[in-house]
């Protein structure tokens, strides 16, 4: 059985840092591709940042230089360091694996 579990959202100030893990298990880890995905509130869901088995790393435009994503195969989770956070990255953010299949989110909020 396929687990996906993100975890680290919150509340933070504009300017702030932020990371999320997401802990996954009943899958290969090592050997998927693993994506964050991101859904502002009332939007769609949108591609963030994904690493692949190989490592190689890939950033929508939005997030390049702010986020990290990275992967630590022998704790079979995924990170997200965010960093310089937006009022716009206020929404929910998922972990996925190249099955497509998605944790339950966690929720930032970005506000002062």
């Amino acid at each position: 059985q396929v687990q996906l579990v993100e975890s680290g959202g919150g509340l933070v100030q504009p300017g702030g840092s932020l990371t999320l893990s997401c802990v996954a298990s009943g899958f290969s880890f090592s050997d998927s591709d693993m994506i964050w995905d991101f859904r502002a509130p009332g939007q769609g869901l949108l591609w963030l940042a994904s690493v692949d088995s190989r490592g190689q790393i890939y950033y929508d435009n939005s997030v390049k230089g702010r986020f990290t994503i990275s992967r630590d195969n022998t704790l079979n989770t995924l990170f997200l360091q965010m960093n310089n956070l937006k009022p716009e990255d206020t929404g929910v953010y998922y972990c996925r694996n190249h099955f497509g299949q998605r944790g339950q989110g966690t929720q930032v909020t970005v506000s002062s």
